[in-house]
Formats: structure tokens, C-alpha cells, sequence
């Protein structure tokens, strides 16, 4: 992609995101959460890691470029990325991958509305 593509490409890409009514997060009661889970032949006790501050991401894509073509880059400048346009975003919590979903509105902000979440047990193991 020419890195000389008009700045209005970039701004129709956010006005096409339609704003979504989005019902507030509430999460699962915390018994349920506690529960032991059961992978690989041991108990985890979730309960004891609730309280820990995760960091979620979302990343759009990736792109790989020479440091040369990196600082030639000015604004106005468009960067392609390894994703095709309505492609699920990956959701990561600590770098790691949980979920996938798509971009929404909700009044002046981004959200992510999640469309798929890894399976629990594989989520787990991954961490443990």
C-alpha cells in the first residue's frame, strides 16, 4: 500500500464503525469463578488470583519494516498491516490470548464487543 493514501481512507475506516448500544460488563459471581478447575490432572483454585490486575490488549495487526522506511515515515503516513478489514482483533490479557471480537462505539469511546473466547481449561493451562 502507498504510504501516500489520502488521510479521509483513515477517517472512513472509524466514521464505518455504526455506534452500538452496549450493555455494561457485569461479571460472574465470584463463587463461580472459585470454583476449582480441573486440567491435566490438578485442581486450580482460581479464587486465590481474582484480586490480580490484568492488562488487556487489543491488537489490530502487525507490520514489519527496515528502520530506514520507519523513520521516512511522516504524518499523513499509512502503515498496512497483516489483517484484512473486518478480520477479528485478537484480545490478549498479560500478552496472552483469550478472546477475539470486533470494534464498537459506545458514545465517544472504543470497545470491543467479543464474538469468540477461548475455551476456559486451554486459557488456563496456558497460564499455569
Amino acid at each position: 500500500m502507498n504510504a501516500e493514501v489520502d488521510d479521509e481512507l483513515a477517517q472512513d475506516t472509524v466514521a464505518a464503525q455504526p455506534k452500538v448500544d452496549v450493555p455494561p460488563l457485569t461479571p460472574a459471581p465470584a463463587a463461580t469463578l472459585a470454583a476449582p478447575v480441573t486440567g491435566g490432572g490438578r485442581d486450580v483454585d482460581l479464587g486465590l488470583i481474582l484480586d490480580i490486575p490484568v492488562t488487556l490488549t487489543v491488537e489490530v495487526g502487525q507490520a514489519s519494516m527496515s528502520i530506514a522506511r520507519l523513520l521516512a515515515l511522516g504524518q499523513g503516513a499509512v502503515v498496512e498491516l497483516n489483517r484484512v478489514a473486518g478480520e477479528p482483533l485478537d484480545v490478549l490479557a498479560n500478552g496472552t490470548l483469550v478472546a477475539r471480537g470486533e470494534v464498537v462505539v459506545v458514545e465517544d469511546k472504543f470497545g470491543i464487543r467479543l464474538t469468540e473466547v477461548l475455551n476456559p481449561v486451554e486459557r488456563t493451562r496456558s497460564v499455569a
